[in-house]
């Protein structure tokens, strides 16, 4: 599943307008839809570690209770100290172990700015690499240099440590899949000459929320990995509705020498 959350605010233009108590029945309801889906992994976007505007809740240890998922990693790209602190990220909730992890900025901006989270989860005897991205919304010609970064990364990491499969990329896009020379697109057809990318889902809209008119949350899969169905799931939690795939993995791959995180 990945989900954009909104800082716990729901349909709310803005966190910091919401109270303590709004915060917490918006979580409860985010929790609700991941405990009646029941997905293995869970990739969040826009969720805060303690913070000003959330009245200093962290998100992440507040789903992970309602949700009792045994295995959280918190990937802040966003901090800020002083009087009204403020540090949010991306995120994972799984049901299997991190074997490793790491976070990084698409820039170096204290307030604003992007990031992904790649996590290495240990699945049966299969080691899987998931990559929760969120890119920005205000410009393509950004998007478009943090799709390079990405991918920057993703190769840097396998001719270091190189992948047994692909990395699962999923996460919210802020673009959709109309325009061809936009990211999600780009970040296709940029790495064909290692991996076939295919997106899901193909049509579904899920922005805004109430009324959904753009498709900006996706789930890319490159063989072996198979989305036997995917669907995108109804709410109004957030103003991003999740999407949740049933994923056909490998059965069985030789787990690989431990990486940093």
């Amino acid at each position: 599943m990945t989900f954009n959350i909104a800082h716990g605010r729901g349909l709310s233009l803005y966190q910091g307008f919401s109270s303590a108590k709004g915060i917490s029945k918006n979580l409860d309801r985010i929790a609700h839809v991941i405990n009646e889906q029941q997905p293995d992994i869970v990739a969040l976007q826009e969720i805060d570690a303690s913070s000003h505007w959330n009245k200093h809740i962290n998100l992440l240890d507040y789903l992970q209770s309602a949700t009792n998922y045994p295995h959280a990693v918190h990937g802040i790209h966003n901090r800020r100290f002083g009087r009204k602190p403020l540090a949010y990220g991306n995120a994972f909730l799984s049901k299997y172990p991190v074997k490793n992890w790491k976070v990084e900025s698409f820039g170096s901006k204290k307030l604003g700015e992007k990031g992904f989270l790649e996590a290495c989860f240990l699945m049966d005897e299969a080691e899987i690499d998931v990559i929760n991205l969120h890119l920005d919304f205000r410009s393509r010609r950004t998007r478009l240099r943090q799709v390079d970064k990405l991918l920057s990364s993703i190769h840097a990491r396998s001719d270091a440590d190189p992948y047994h499969l692909p990395p699962i990329i999923c996460g919210d896009f802020n673009t959709s899949s109309r325009s061809s020379r936009d990211a999600l697109h780009q970040l296709i057809e940029r790495s064909a000459g290692e991996e076939d990318y295919h997106y899901f889902p193909k049509k579904e809209r899920t922005f805004p929320a109430h009324f959904p008119s753009r498709g900006l949350d996706f789930i890319l899969l490159a063989a072996p990995f198979e989305a036997v169905e995917t669907a995108v799931i109804r709410s109004f939690a957030s103003d991003h509705l999740p999407v949740v795939s049933r994923i056909e993995t490998p059965v069985a791959t030789p787990l690989r020498a431990a990486a940093n995180s």
